[in-house]
């Protein structure tokens, strides 16, 4: 099983569709292990966001980041990196698919709702940039064994 980081960006929070976005990822049988809604300091994004310091967005991308409340979601389920990042369709809102969040849900190339942790081990760096020790759950859902064909001793 894999954790991710998804983060609901300012723009998905002011347009309140926060809850549309969790519960696509529910409905998918990704399982909700951490949430919570935060203000992104300007540390902390830049911090997240190193990677990209050279390049010309960078300083866009903090102030926006840091703009507006964000909703921050730790995601467990098998192969959970690339299923959400596939649920999250192309970067850009004009050139995401139909059916994808960024698809149904965005047009611009700038605010593009979401971010997913693109890897395991960037999920691992991000998950403890918003998450302190204890915050992301352990639990079991009643439904897992609906979720997962355990027949052969592990998830499919």
């Amino acid at each position: 099983m894999e954790t991710t980081l998804i983060i609901l960006k300012p723009d998905a929070v002011q347009r309140g569709l926060s809850g549309r976005i969790i519960s696509r990822f529910e409905d998918k049988g990704l399982q909700v292990v951490g949430m919570k809604l935060m203000q992104i300091s300007q540390q902390l994004a830049a911090t997240h966001y190193e990677a990209h310091q050279s390049k010309p967005f960078y300083a866009g991308l903090v102030r926006f980041m840091t703009s507006s409340p964000v909703v921050v979601l730790a995601l467990r389920g098998n192969g959970a990196i690339a299923i959400a990042r596939n649920m999250m369709g192309a970067t850009f809102g004009s050139k995401a698919n139909p059916g994808t969040i960024r698809g149904d849900f965005g047009v611009s190339n700038s605010f593009n709702l979401i971010h997913g942790s693109d890897s395991p081990e960037a999920a691992e760096r991000e998950l403890k940039l918003f998450f302190q020790p204890g915050d992301v759950l352990n639990w079991t859902r009643a439904s897992e064994t609906w979720v997962y064909d355990m027949a052969g001793g592990k998830p499919e």
